[in-house]
């Protein structure tokens, strides 16, 4: 557990010059965590056989990603060190480097809705759908109260279900269809397994209630009531560069985020960016991924067409300003993130003390990912910086033992040929 709140602080300067034990040392006295969670985050022996074939079928082994430490974010006036479990270089580097500049002009304001997830129920074999869907909305009450007789713990945190809405498809290729979502209230939980049960219980009633038949009772990952919210501004002088005035930058940032608006084959690869960053995160966490990038893109689709999930703009002073806004369900309690030991630990770097919470933190990564794209692409392009960080891959593809990596991935920078070519030439030469 934590020692003294007080001194936590996502602020290491230049955590990725250290090694991987010495960057352990600096988490730990950073985040005040104890030894054992921190050999969890090691990675080492972490996942027991016997838990791993518990969590899936036809357990194997274990396969792992590399786990790094984004620093320096500052959300709602609160540090947190943030997990992210990734195989891409660049992609912790960036974040922590725009986190460091967010930070400086005040840090991340992040807001989140009630935890409410959609359950449906789609019913078939109904000749008058209007009528139907009268029977549902007046026996609404004895239906949220079934929904709820399964979860009594649920109600006693706060939860459960809420409301209730019907969706009538008239013409379909099976004919009329109406469908009944299920508002829940999951408190903590990313609520997968709770909704669905809900569906389930209710179902005999809504065949009885509509002399339809029940087919589907599944959530929906399309978590348009459970949204998160993180915003940004930076002055103009936080984004010169050696080569690049500030104003330029946060134009170009601007003129980026505009094509990925209007044009949804660059949206697609603009919306994959912020994704960088959110996804490490929750698989980090041990939340589900796949869940999170179905409602993230269904989410940008929600006007009809597909387009950004962030907005960025100057205001009357020059600030950029950059804003991101999409469902996030994700939670503290149940599956992996209470049975993966590295998972509870990864909660525990963060100091989170919600599923909310962790959602303002994983949308504001995002948001910073997604900045620190745009700002490559806009000006010196995105292979420079990504090239560099990629240098010591091309090292060890090349065949550099460890205690050659970090020479050879020097001296490949600043040849600027960074190719497994040039690596093994130069590895020749030294040898």
């Amino acid at each position: 557990m934590f020692n003294d709140p007080i001194e936590y602080t996502s602020r290491i300067a230049n955590l990725r010059k250290h090694s991987p034990e010495q960057r352990r040392r600096l988490v730990e006295k950073a985040a005040g965590m104890d030894q054992g969670a921190l050999n969890a985050l090691a990675g080492e022996n972490t996942l027991p056989g016997t838990v791993a074939d518990g969590m899936i079928e036809n357990v194997i082994g274990k396969f792992e990603l590399p786990l790094g430490v984004a620093t320096n974010f500052q959300i709602n006036g609160k540090d947190t060190l943030v997990p992210m479990a990734v195989e891409e270089p660049s992609v912790v580097a960036a974040a922590s480097f725009m986190a460091k500049i967010v930070r400086e002009n005040g840090g991340f304001t992040a807001t989140s809705s009630d935890p409410i997830m959609r359950a449906q129920v789609q019913i078939l074999g109904l000749n008058d759908l209007s009528a139907a869907t009268d029977s549902i909305k007046s026996n609404k009450k004895k239906i949220i109260e079934l929904a709820n007789s399964k979860d009594r713990v649920l109600l006693e945190l706060g939860g459960g279900c809420q409301d209730l809405e019907v969706h009538a498809f008239p013409e379909t290729e099976i004919g009329p269809m109406l469908v009944v979502h299920l508002l829940v209230d999951v408190r903590d939980a990313m609520g997968a397994n709770t909704v669905n049960t809900m569906a389930e219980t209710i179902s005999p009633l809504l065949e009885t209630i509509t002399g339809g038949e029940v087919r589907l009772r599944i959530l929906s990952n399309l978590a348009d009531k459970r949204t998160v919210a993180a915003t940004l501004t930076v002055s103009p002088a936080s984004l010169t560069t050696d080569d690049y005035d500030g104003e330029r930058v946060a134009r170009g940032i601007v003129e980026a985020y505009v094509f990925a608006s209007v044009d949804p084959y660059r949206a697609a690869t603009h919306n994959k960016g912020i994704m960088n960053g959110i996804d490490p995160i929750v698989l980090a966490t041990g939340n589900d991924w796949r869940a999170i990038e179905a409602g993230a893109h269904a989410y940008a689709a929600r006007s009809g067409r597909y387009t950004s999930l962030t907005q960025w703009n100057t205001d009357d002073r020059g600030n950029l300003c950059g804003r991101i806004e999409l469902p996030m369900a994700v939670g503290l309690v149940g599956g992996a993130t209470k049975t993966h030991p590295a998972a509870q630990a990864a909660l525990e770097l963060m100091n989170v003390q919600s599923a909310s919470e962790l959602g303002e933190v994983i949308a504001s990564v995002g948001l910073a990912q997604n900045m620190a794209a745009l700002r490559a692409l806009s000006t010196e392009g995105i292979q420079r910086g990504h090239m560099a960080l990629h240098a010591r891959n091309i090292a060890i593809t090349a065949g550099a033992a460890p205690e050659e990596v970090d020479r050879i991935a020097s001296e490949l920078v600043s040849s600027g040929e960074i190719t497994t070519d040039n690596a093994r030439r130069l590895l020749d030469s030294r040898r």
